[in-house]
């Protein structure tokens, strides 16, 4: 039997059934009214995957930015556990790299689309794998699983403890001080910062502005990308 993880003061666990998907259990139970702080986990395969449930009190705009958060706690999470030779990065806006293969991400989704609206619930979840989603070799090249990176030592609950501290950490931090410690945190993680990119759009990755915005440069044009364009929608 598969022990239950131990979740921090203010968070509470519930644990979904085996082919239940926690984003979608914590967005069902969030339109009922479910506490914020909920996290909805599975135990099953060789994936971890979870999801927050929050109730901000902050404008879309504002609220989305818990989502650098979550990737703050999963590579802050990767990091405790993880051996330290393991790099950990994020590519904009929702992957997680290790040593330079996507591996998992997070995922967000709200009530609302309007960035000045105040969301009733946001919820964002997370997706590591543990052990490769093929048997083919080198079939997806840029992707990869924990396994894979010498990380055979971390439990899929024993990363899902250490993510929801770490994120609650950095929550406190982020309404404690706004998104200026946050992103001083998150931008040394991503490694495609002052790089040309393909995805989610071509251009020079400038960086992020002070609402968290992506900054993308194309000949002499820049624009904002938000967050919130790649929400899952509900």
């Amino acid at each position: 039997m598969i022990e239950s993880p131990q979740f921090p003061p203010l968070l509470t666990g519930e644990v979904v059934p085996r082919h239940t998907d926690p984003f979608d259990q914590a967005i069902s139970r969030a339109i009922e009214g479910v506490d914020s702080g909920t996290v909805f986990y599975s135990e099953a395969g060789g994936t971890l995957r979870a999801a927050l449930v929050l109730a901000p009190e902050k404008p879309l705009e504002e609220a989305i930015l818990a989502v650098y958060v979550a990737q703050i706690g999963l590579a802050e999470s990767l990091g405790a556990l993880a051996p330290p030779e393991v790099p950990v990065h994020f590519q904009w806006p929702d992957r997680i790299k290790v040593n330079g293969a996507v591996c998992g991400g997070v995922r967000f989704a709200a009530d609302v689309s309007d960035p000045e609206a105040y969301p009733n619930w946001l919820v964002i979840g997370i997706d590591m794998p543990f052990i490769p989603v093929s048997d083919e070799p080198g079939e997806n090249p840029n992707e990869t699983c924990l396994l894979d990176e010498g990380c055979s030592d971390i439990t899929p609950m024993a990363l899902l403890e250490s993510w929801s501290k770490h994120t609650l950490l950095w929550l406190t931090h982020f309404l404690d001080s706004g998104f200026e410690r946050v992103h001083n945190e998150w931008r040394p993680r991503c490694d495609t910062q002052g790089k040309m990119i393909d995805q989610p759009r071509s251009g020079l990755f400038v960086g992020l502005d002070e609402k968290g915005r992506m900054l993308l440069r194309q000949d002499d044009m820049t624009e904002t990308l938000s967050l919130i364009k790649f929400a899952e929608r509900t």
